[in-house]
């Protein structure tokens, strides 16, 4: 059978995990590596130390690999901003490409790689991985079939996140506005704020976010952040985050007319009212009463492939054997969401209609880009991230 040829843009955290622990251990099925890309030679030599392979061509310039005739498909494991460009410039060869979260750091430059993959033949993939978590796959089916009823509200605590400074000290680019454009909501939450649209089926209107910077840490950036969703049903939210709290909770609750769902623990369950609350309430003839409630425990399928089922599932759409199941162009809801919040607080708590005026939020990032911190750390540390995501 065919093998898709896979090149990798960038290898620090997660790009070298997905060499060594997905490809290199045989996960990716019907695919190969054939040339990986960085520009810091440290880590080049870092993964060919733990490689046994020859045939593999590196290269510290991304246009020279993608140039070179080596790849089918790229992955983009690289800082941030540089996701648009990179994604573009593979979709502009005919190049299929899988891009890291977030899409991009804000949603004018995330607007123009999705224009790009408009115009190309090549297939574009968001790496979304949760999204194939059997769990939060469930929720979003329950609540498609209109199981929980009318949505009320949504509330996602996550808050085990904790990071030391030794982490954020590991990357130049790490914790400030020119580097990485924001904080826990940029790198910690974007499969939340992913995740928290495509379950629940609709994005907030408008936002209120409440963000605090360099709060538990030595960073520019937001650590900690609450945010208040209102949504056009009349449901509201809220999303609660920091990367300075220990223990932590990861708490996911959606409520609706007809009971809610709650995902914690890697568990879900189905709090299944008797009666719709409304019809309840309109005819029960008691002062203090409310439905009868069953608590279920939500069977899955068990399935929660991560990375590695995305990766398969991206091969098996160019094999023409299965659909594609994250579309590239779905980035673009998640980092509305993140930079309604960011701007919300930025202006301090201030109500935001979504979507985000594009340029106001680009005119007042580039402001706090304009003083921020420049680090020198070497970029040359590499952690291993297998197993630390879960349900996150």
């Amino acid at each position: 059978m065919e093998k898709i040829r896979y090149g990798i843009i960038g290898l620090g955290n997660q790009g070298s995990s997905y060499v060594c622990n997905i490809f290199r251990n045989g996960g990716a099925k019907d695919a190969v590596i054939t040339a990986l890309c960085d520009i810091n030679p440290a880590k080049i030599d870092n993964i060919k130390n733990q490689l046994d392979n020859n045939e593999i061509v590196y290269f510290t310039d991304y246009i020279e690999m993608l140039d070179s005739g080596l790849c089918d498909a790229v992955l983009v494991e690289v800082p941030h901003y540089q996701h648009p460009e990179m994604v573009i410039a593979c979709l502009e060869r005919g190049i299929n490409v899988i891009c890291e979260k977030p899409a991009g750091v804000y949603a004018k430059q995330v607007k123009e790689m999705n224009a790009a993959a408009q115009k190309s033949n090549a297939k574009f993939g968001m790496m979304f991985n949760q999204r194939t978590n059997c769990l939060y796959r469930k929720m979003r089916e329950m609540i498609r079939a209109g199981e929980i009823g009318e949505i009320q509200r949504v509330t996602w605590i996550i808050t085990d996140w904790f990071r030391t400074e030794y982490y954020y000290e590991s990357g130049d680019w790490r914790a400030t506005w020119n580097g990485e454009g924001g904080g826990v909501l940029i790198n910690q939450c974007p499969h939340q704020l992913d995740l928290v649209q495509w379950v629940v089926g609709m994005l907030p209107k408008s936002v209120s976010g409440f963000c605090q910077y360099g709060k538990w840490h030595d960073i520019e950036v937001e650590d900690d952040v609450t945010a208040f969703f209102e949504y056009e049903n009349g449901a509201t939210g809220m999303f609660i985050t920091t990367t300075g709290e220990t223990p932590g909770t990861n708490r996911f609750e959606v409520s609706g007319t007809k009971g809610k769902l709650l995902c914690e623990n890697n568990e879900l369950y189905f709090v299944k009212n008797e009666t719709d609350s409304r019809i309840f309430a309109k005819e029960a003839e008691v002062f203090f009463g409310r439905p009868k409630n069953e608590k279920i425990l939500v069977e899955t399928d068990g399935q929660n492939l991560q990375h590695t089922g995305i990766i398969n599932n991206f091969t098996a759409a160019l094999l023409g054997t299965e659909e594609l199941f994250v579309s590239g162009t779905d980035g673009i809801a998640g980092v509305e969401l993140m930079n309604a919040i960011e701007y919300s607080g930025w202006l301090g708590g201030k109500r935001v209609s979504l979507p985000v005026d594009e340029d106001a939020y680009l005119a007042m990032l580039n402001e706090h880009r304009k003083t921020s911190r420049h680090k020198k750390t070497g970029n040359n540390l590499v952690a291993n991230t297998e197993g630390s995501y879960g349900t996150k």
